[in-house]
């Protein structure tokens, strides 16, 4: 639960900081991309879908997506997501515990966008 709490609140965070944040906005008006962030059971996902500086999300596995980030379990990706460990991401990919599926430049545009905000 906790866990997709925290995937709507970063599409919150992200939803305002794409109409507030000028280098946000700037960021993310260059690229349309669909980042898909779920545990490995499907269980809790959340789609952020970017498009040309429109920024949308839909809850729940989807299977049409240029990058995922898949967690092991909600609670490893609550943990590393909220962590204040600047190679956490890093280090739980290392330990398999966090997958990237499909193209993984969008994966690393994805997290610089976030760096961007936080």
């Amino acid at each position: 639960m906790r866990f997709s709490v925290l995937l709507f609140a970063l599409y919150q965070i992200l939803k305002v900081a794409s109409v507030t944040n000028k280098p946000f906005k700037k960021y993310i008006r260059k690229i349309s991309a669909k980042i898909l962030i779920k545990t490995e059971d499907g269980e809790r996902a959340r789609l952020f879908i970017f498009d040309k500086g429109k920024l949308t999300s839909a809850p729940g596995d989807h299977k049409n997506f240029d990058a995922a980030l898949v967690w092991k379990d909600a609670a490893t990706g609550f943990s590393v997501m909220t962590s204040k460990k600047k190679d956490a991401s890093f280090n739980a990919a290392a330990e398999g515990k966090l997958k990237v599926l499909g193209m993984s430049v969008y994966a690393q545009w994805f997290e610089d966008g976030i760096k961007m905000v936080m």
